[in-house]
């Protein structure tokens, strides 16, 4: 289906005109999601004319070169367009490329002075760091130096910060001797996915499903974010971390987070995410034998050396409050795992007493995809349809947000994006959140990092003696339909 150009844009999703300031703006992170998320918000109308685009590298390119760089990756996107070359000239037309080094402060000044030229109290701007977070304080002071930070400004980092609690701390310490915590969006894209976000409008916009979220009903919840891929180029960065650290840390537990967290009093952000830090809080510690790691067979190869980093993690953890008390929750997550999707599957109590044989019978589960096709499916029970008596077989309901819903689904970076611009930090983790979820972390680390990690083939669902096993119940290959 094409997309339709000129499209109104309903009250609600309008934002004030900006100025996007991209550092580390020719880099990987904005050439395959930023400005394309950016391009597809200008198609849509969020993004006008008026707005400004600064790309920002310590050795640019010319404009020229630098579009026919980014013309690859805009390409998805442009194939959708209706008059893609006009939109896209009027894209590359809010563009601007300029110099300058985070290092030494070169260039800076001039960049401050064409922002400022422009600058007014209602227009926001947003400052992204698509770079090492080593060059972070640099950035900020040299922002700070040249009259940058006034109150509309705000800004954007990118996860990791800090590879545990202390190193956390430091940089966050960094980003708060130059802005304020209302001014500072730490962004983690799974919160941007259309179905994340209706996982909150599943738990408290519906009563048939609030009323079940609770130890009384819930026997366990598996939460699976697989990936296909190998590390590939990246296994030098990737090896700094590893999945506790670049995974669990903070997309699986802000999942988590999100299944389990109370219903707020008010949908703002402070009032999301003090519940959101209540869950976290109330994380038990994690024993020894709720851990298990693996690594893929060819790691080592592509890393050129030894490593006890882990490419797998399967944890079950344990929330210490009244609604969990009991509950199980299984959080897994992989590099070059036999599919990619992610999912978080409930799976539901038996009924107290069976009438029908044991059998026939299977819990009821539901079961949100987030990626890929997008949807809710929840299974039930039901009776197959002739005569023979009561024959029982299990039924799905769907709800594929693909065929449920005629326009695209934005990607997670183009919500993200106009969230800041329109200052609603509730998709974005408050300091305190970083902090506890480090806090949670760093003790599997330690007590982990000297265990060397069980190998599993590519291409497997991970180790044979994985705390979640080879396969999970409501997982579906993402070739079906949801």
């Amino acid at each position: 289906m094409t997309a339709q150009i000129n499209k109104k844009i309903p009250e609600t999703a309008q934002i004030p005109v900006s100025d996007y300031v991209i550092f580390g703006g020719t880099g990987d992170l904005a050439l395959r999601k930023i400005l394309p998320a950016l391009l597809w918000r200008f198609y849509d109308g969020q993004v006008s004319s008026d707005f400004r685009l600064f790309i920002v590298s310590r050795k640019p390119p010319s404009k020229d070169e630098f579009a026919e760089t980014l013309r690859p990756y805009c390409e998805p996107a442009l194939a959708e367009f209706n008059e893609a070359e006009t939109v896209w000239q009027g894209f590359l037309s809010i563009l601007t490329i300029q110099a300058v080094d985070l290092k030494g402060g070169a260039g800076m000044a001039d960049l401050a002075g064409l922002i400022l030229e422009r600058a007014t109290a209602d227009r926001p701007l947003i400052f992204y760091m698509a770079i090492s977070p080593e060059l972070f304080g640099g950035c900020c002071d040299l922002l700070h130096q040249h009259g940058l930070v006034v109150p509309q400004a705000r800004l954007v980092v990118e996860k990791p910060l800090g590879s545990d609690l202390a190193s956390a701390k430091s940089i966050n310490d960094i980003l708060l001797k130059v802005f304020e915590e209302r001014q500072i969006y730490r962004i983690d894209h799974y919160l941007g996915k259309e179905t994340v976000q209706n996982l909150m409008a599943l738990r408290f916009a519906n009563v048939i499903f609030e009323n079940q979220w609770s130890n009384r009903q819930i026997e366990s919840i598996q939460i699976t974010v697989a990936e296909d891929l190998d590390v590939d180029s990246r296994a030098a960065y990737y090896d700094k971390y590893g999945a506790l650290r670049d995974m669990v840390q903070n997309h699986l537990l802000q999942l988590l987070c999100l299944v389990a967290m109370e219903p707020p009093a008010r949908f703002t952000a402070d009032e999301v995410r003090d519940e959101k830090l209540r869950v976290l809080r109330a994380l038990r510690p994690a024993e020894a034998g709720d851990v298990q790691r693996g690594q893929y067979e060819g790691y080592l190869d592509a890393l050129g050396s030894a490593s006890n980093t882990e490419t797998y993690v399967a944890l079950k953890c344990y929330i210490d409050n009244w609604r969990w008390s009991g509950v199980p929750f299984y959080m897994r997550t992989g590099k070059r795992l036999k599919m990619r999707a992610s999912e978080i599957v409930i799976t539901f109590r038996k009924q107290p007493h069976a009438i029908f044989p044991a059998s026939q019978q299977e819990p009821n589960r539901l079961i949100i995809r987030l990626q890929p096709q997008e949807g809710l499916r929840l299974q039930l029970i039901s009776k197959a349809p002739g005569p023979g008596g009561m024959r029982l077989f299990p039924s799905e309901l769907n709800l594929a947000f693909g065929d449920t819903f005629e326009e695209r689904l934005p990607e997670a970076y183009e919500r993200l994006l106009m969230d800041v611009a329109r200052g609603n930090q509730t998709l974005f983790m408050r300091l305190d959140e970083v902090l506890a979820a480090w806090s949670y972390i760093d003790p599997i680390i330690a007590a982990s990092q000297d265990m060397p990690p069980a190998l599993y083939p590519a291409g497997s669902m991970g180790p044979e003696d994985s705390l979640m096993g080879t396969d999970v119940k409501g997982w579906v290959d993402p070739k079906e339909e949801i």
